[in-house]
C-alpha cells in the first residue's frame, strides 16, 4: 500500500500563519490594556485636593441678579465648576454634566450646584441668565455666579484652583489651571475631591461621592 504524503506549508504559508498568530496576540494584549485602564479609572476617578481647601467668604451675584454669600451655602453639599461662557466646547460639556447632576440630585435639598465665572467682564448677569436658561439651570438649586473680579479670583484661587501667573500663553482668564474640573465640597465647607468634568461618568461619580460624605 502506498503511503499518502501530505505537503507541508510552503514559505508563504508559514509566513501567513505567523502573521495571523502575531495579530491575534496583539489584539489580545490591546484588549487587556483597555480593560485594565478602564478598571483603573473606575477604581480611582476622584482627584484629591493639592492642599486643604475651604470655602472662603464672598459676596457675589447669581443669574437672577440676587446677591449670594457663602452663608447661604452653609451646611450644604456643593458641586462647584468654573464658567467661561465664551468657551464653546469644553465648558459647555462640563456644564452639560452639571445639568445631569442637577437632575440626579433633584430630590436632595441639601445639595447645591455653583458655577463661578472666571471672566466677569463678559459674563454679566444677563449673559449668565441666558446661559442658565439654555442649560435648564434652576436658580434655586444651581447658581451661576459673577461679580467683582477681585472677589471672584480670591474665591477660586484660595478655595479651588491654582493660578499659573507666569504662563504668558494661557487662554484662560486669571490663568487658572484645571478649569474643567468639578469640586465636591462637604457640609463643613471643605473641598474633599475633584472630578474630571469632561468624563462621561462624572455625574454618577459626583452623586456617589456626596452619598459617601453623608455616611461619615
Amino acid at each position: 500500500m502506498t503511503e499518502t504524503k501530505h505537503d507541508e506549508p510552503g514559505g508563504e504559508g508559514r509566513l501567513f500563519i505567523g502573521l495571523v498568530v502575531v495579530l491575534a496576540l496583539l489584539a489580545a494584549v490591546g484588549g487587556w490594556l483597555v480593560i485594565a485602564k478602564s478598571g483603573l479609572h473606575r477604581k480611582s476617578p476622584g482627584i484629591p485636593p493639592d492642599r486643604p481647601r475651604t470655602l472662603v467668604s464672598f459676596v457675589l451675584t447669581n443669574q437672577t441678579g440676587r446677591v449670594v454669600t457663602e452663608a447661604e451655602l452653609a451646611k450644604k453639599y456643593l458641586v462647584v465648576d468654573f464658567l467661561l461662557t465664551s468657551c464653546s466646547l469644553t465648558c459647555r460639556e462640563v456644564n452639560r454634566h452639571m445639568a445631569q447632576i442637577q437632575q440626579l440630585t433633584r430630590d436632595q435639598p441639601d445639595v447645591r450646584l455653583v458655577s463661578v465665572t472666571v471672566d466677569p467682564r463678559e459674563d454679566t448677569v444677563a449673559v449668565l441668565a441666558e446661559y442658565g436658561r439654555n442649560l435648564g439651570a434652576d436658580p434655586a438649586r444651581w447658581g451661576l455666579l459673577t461679580g467683582d473680579k477681585t472677589i471672584l479670583y480670591r474665591l477660586i484661587a484660595t478655595s479651588f484652583l491654582n493660578q499659573d501667573l507666569d504662563d504668558p500663553f494661557s487662554y484662560m482668564p486669571g490663568n487658572f489651571s484645571h478649569t474643567d474640573r468639578m469640586a465636591v465640597v462637604d457640609s463643613q465647607g471643605r473641598v474633599r475631591v475633584y472630578f474630571d468634568g469632561l468624563s462621561d461618568e462624572v455625574a454618577t461619580n459626583v452623586v456617589a461621592a456626596i452619598a459617601g460624605l453623608r455616611k461619615e
